[in-house]
Formats: structure tokens, sequence, C-alpha cells
């Protein structure tokens, strides 16, 4: 499936996924202005057109944007090349919510009445940390 960045500069490639996870960490809430609704993209995620610009914001992982137009394009864990990419990216698609990660992080302020497998941060490092 195809999606792009808001300005057109970007277009991501990735298998086709019908299923989205959000992450409600505190630093996707301060990088999306909100949980981060993810479409998991594996490693096997392409992009064409203009660059993408790369943030190292852990010691695991990092994010990238358009460099034109700002709009979030993923997460990667560096470990093993895992991508994350914001459900927004894939405008014509239909998703369902599965997951919630890093639930022991979620603010008090909203809530999703969908019925999700919820992980504590802990939980979720657990799961995607190779053996």
């Amino acid at each position: 499936m195809n999606g792009t960045c808001l300005c057109g500069a970007i277009e991501v490639t990735v298998p086709d996924c019908d299923e989205i996870a959000l992450c409600h960490c505190a630093m996707c809430r301060r990088w999306s202005g909100g949980p981060m609704f993810a479409v998991h993209g594996g490693a096997n995620v392409a992009f064409s057109g203009a660059e993408p610009v790369r943030y190292r914001s852990s010691d695991w992982a990092e994010r990238g944007f358009c460099g034109a137009c700002g709009t979030h394009l993923f997460y990667c864990l560096l470990q093993n090349g895992e991508y994350a990419l914001p459900a927004g990216l894939f405008q014509d698609r239909g998703f369902t919510l599965t997951t919630e990660i890093f639930i022991d992080e979620k603010p008090g302020f909203y809530a999703f009445a969908n019925d999700t497998r919820k992980m504590t941060g802990e939980e979720a490092f657990a799961e995607f940390s190779p053996d």
C-alpha cells in the first residue's frame, strides 16, 4: 500500500495491512500531538521522492519526517529495522485498531471504546526485543 506526506514530496510503500496499533508513550504524544496510530511495516518499507529527514530520538530508535512539510513519516527500531508509520499517511485505507502500547503512560483525558490488547511499556519492550 502507498501513502504520502502532506506535500507529496515523499511516497512510502509498505506491505498491505488492515490492523493498526497505537502508542501512548510520552515521546509519541509529543511528536504527534496525541497517541501515534501506527501501521507496522516491518523492515519492508520503501521511500521514494525526497529523502526523509532522520532524527535519532533515543538509543534504540529514530524518527523520520518530510523536510519540506514536516509530516511525520516513521518510527524505526535501530536493532532490527522495524518501521511503524502513522496511519494517516494512508488516506484511502480502512484499519482496525487492535493494540495499545505504553498504556501505563496514557493520560487520563482521553479513552478509546475499542476492545484492544493493552500492554505497558515494559511488556512492549519485552515483546519487541530480539531474543
